[in-house]
């Protein structure tokens, strides 16, 4: 049985889903040492998707590419250990480009959500995803017969409730949003502390009756673990020195940098939730308590957040 709410879900936009303030991602689940700097095996991830089932958070992001499907493995695997999705949980997944040969036609993304739906061992899932379509050129993309036809197609099936975008490419997301052919926008480390680069792409979102749901709060990691270590490993400069003056801020007034990294994103009105990225079963109390760690107004007015979305 699931533990009792700590906040009421938001809905999710029009999708009728509801969905929690801080939801939890997948990537790192699926053990990509060379994206995330280190690994995860399968037994601690199998047990820390158990964990997040039992949580009051009641949503889970993943995606076919992540692990090139040992992500959606492992949440299976979890699923099937705890008797299947707990009534009125969310999750999601992302179909994905041909990892070899870049292939991202029609045929692809059937095969690419098929492929989730065997690893997950789900028959049918309440969003999908169109990931990084910058990958596409937008003629392509949208050509008749082409994948976003294809993914409204098994949305009318009833193979996706819902269907999204998600991505961190500002510019072709924007493109992409303006179609009216989508319902979530997940936008991935471009609404942060420090790179707020999504903003307008947020709005015009909301103008064009999407849902939004932010990814990467932590920027990777960076704002996670503060300054020093490496944290900062092929961090250009600028967003540094951002960081450590954030750090700075927050130190002063005996806050988290990560707490306020994650409330930037989940205090936003515009954001229906927050997605963060967990690895070990200890993360999602601690994510949970970072959501709600007090913080004063004077940090907010310090780094600057944009309280008048």
């Amino acid at each position: 049985m699931r533990r009792g709410r700590s906040t009421p879900p938001r809905l999710l936009g029009g999708t009728g889903l509801r969905v929690p303030r801080v939801s939890f991602g997948g990537g790192p689940l699926a053990g990509m040492p060379t994206v995330f700097g280190y690994d995860v095996d399968e037994g601690r991830a199998v047990r820390t998707v158990r964990e997040i089932l039992r949580s009051p958070v009641g949503c889970l992001d993943t995606a076919a590419a992540y692990g090139e499907g040992e992500g959606e493995q492992r949440i299976g695997l979890a699923l099937a250990a705890s008797g299947g999705l707990p009534d009125g949980f969310v999750l999601s997944t992302k179909v994905d480009r041909d990892a070899l040969t870049g292939d991202y036609s029609a045929t692809q993304v059937r095969r690419s959500l098929e492929g989730s739906l065997e690893r997950l061992g789900v028959d049918r899932l309440q969003l999908v995803y169109l990931h990084g379509p910058e990958h596409l050129s937008y003629a392509d993309a949208m050509a008749p017969g082409g994948p976003v036809e294809e993914l409204v197609r098994m949305r009318d099936e009833g193979l996706a409730a819902h269907i999204g975008l998600a991505g961190g490419a500002v510019g072709p997301l924007a493109r992409f949003v303006a179609t009216g052919l989508f319902e979530v926008l997940l936008v991935h480390r471009r609404w942060t502390l420090v790179d707020r680069s999504a903003d307008q792409l947020i709005d015009a979102a909301h103008r064009a009756g999407l849902a939004v749901i932010n990814g990467g709060p932590y920027g990777g990691g960076i704002l996670a673990k503060g300054a020093g270590g490496r944290a900062y490993a092929g961090v250009d400069p600028l967003t540094v020195r951002r960081v450590r003056e954030a750090g700075d801020v927050c130190k002063r007034y005996g806050v988290p940098l990560a707490a306020a990294a994650l409330q930037f994103s989940t205090r936003d009105p515009r954001i229906a939730s927050t997605v963060v990225g967990v690895s070990r079963p200890g993360r999602v109390a601690q994510t949970a308590r970072l959501a709600r760690w007090p913080v004063p107004a004077e940090v907010w007015e310090a780094l600057g957040h944009p309280g008048g979305h």
